[in-house]
């Protein structure tokens, strides 16, 4: 395949970068870099300096703030973003929740939802996994009962990524359960979180901060016209969903940015007078992972140009998120391989060039995470053995 960007191409991927250098508030530029979190507020301008230009949503349509961009340009454009580094616009509202509203919503919910998706007005979470229904999501066991025009839920969602930041969450649910295969039966709902009888417990990782959350729902009454799709089908949207949610998983210019950043860092660090990039095993690492990253890359590219009735059964999806993680984790452990015990100091994140080398040991921390989240890295390999080797 041709991977040299056309002049048309070259001259996007030149006003993309021309906007964002103009753009992009330095602070929140070098908060990324270091591997700091951004503030709700942070993402929230970001996101809304982005639609100004409808780049916040690139693939959708401009009645609903998008773009309309074509998938190379989409590419470019998220490349770029990550390559900035900038903070990625909300992945639960663009790469999950609104492709499923113009796949299944009705007329009614493209309409009021997707502008605000792409401003961020509204700031969704998602709510898949329970205990004992995380890589199994079919077991799930929270409930919604029909009472008239509304539903009433109860049950207890997990790892609920940033429902303390939400606004609503969306969120699968047993609307029925008469059929001996768990796949039947279950619904998609969207709720407002600010509902009677749900309440957000907090959960906080192995790195010290806290993203992860419990969400407990008691008697929650919601709307029937908050559902998408069927009663009974959300099995079909929750598929959609993971295949479009695990090729955003790639990071593969995050990754970009990181394996650069680790270089700048391997420049300048000093152990016994010698640089640590000056170690032949390091600069071999390097080499090794720069490889690596840009298989991914050409990988990437494949995908968004392979038709979209190619790509249904969602294992190239699949190939994206594990490999992209397995390098995100490499890059990580590289980091603290060139940091050493300067790596693993925890300081607080106004301190400088200190915090910036205490990122390392909780980004690599956090990374462990990442071949868990999303659907783990065994999941993966299964869809890819079904659907390579059937």
């Amino acid at each position: 395949m041709d991977l040299q960007l056309d002049a048309a191409q070259a001259a996007f991927r030149d006003e993309v970068r021309a906007f964002i250098r103009e753009r992009l508030p330095t602070k929140l530029r070098e908060r990324v870099r270091k591997g700091l979190r951004p503030s709700r507020e942070d993402v929230v301008a970001w996101q809304r300096i982005l639609h100004e230009r409808g780049w916040a949503a690139p693939h959708w349509p401009r009645e609903f703030g998008g773009a309309d961009l074509g998938q190379m340009e989409r590419l470019i454009l998220v490349d770029e973003i990550q390559r900035a580094p900038a903070p990625m616009p909300l992945h639960f509202n663009l790469t999950m929740l609104g492709p499923v509203l113009l796949q299944f919503g009705t007329p009614g919910q493209k309409r009021d939802w997707l502008p605000r998706l792409a401003r961020l007005d509204t700031w969704f979470c998602q709510g898949f996994s329970e205990p004992g229904a995380g890589s199994d999501l079919a077991s799930l066991r929270t409930t919604a009962r029909r009472e008239g025009d509304h539903y009433i839920v109860n049950g207890q969602k997990i790892w609920t990524t940033y429902a303390h930041m939400a606004d609503w969450i969306f969120c699968l649910v047993r609307t029925g359960s008469e059929s001996p295969r768990k796949q039947e039966g279950i619904s998609f709902l969207l709720i407002d979180l600010k509902t009677p009888g749900i309440a957000i417990r907090p959960i906080r990782t192995i790195d010290g901060d806290h993203h992860l959350n419990e969400v407990f729902f008691d008697d929650v009454k919601v709307p029937a016209g908050n559902l998408v799709g069927a009663e009974g089908r959300g099995w079909e949207i929750t598929k959609y969903l993971l295949g479009n949610e695990r090729t955003g998983l790639a990071y593969a210019g995050t990754s970009r940015d990181r394996l650069a950043h680790a270089l700048e860092i391997a420049a300048r660090t000093r152990e016994g007078g010698a640089r640590a990039i000056d170690d032949a095993s390091i600069r071999s690492e390097f080499a090794w992972l720069d490889a690596e990253l840009r298989g991914l890359e050409i990988a990437n590219w494949r995908l968004l140009l392979t038709p979209s009735a190619q790509r249904e059964n969602h294992a190239f999806a699949s190939v994206l998120k594990l490999k992209g993680v397995e390098i995100q984790q490499q890059i990580a452990a590289l980091m603290l391989r060139v940091l050493g015990p300067a790596g693993l100091v925890r300081a607080d994140e106004h301190e400088g060039e200190r915090a910036e080398m205490a990122v390392p040991a909780t980004r690599y921390l956090f990374t462990r995470a990442s071949s868990i989240y999303g659907g783990t890295s065994e999941v993966q390999k299964d869809v890819l053995a079904r659907a390579l080797l059937g």
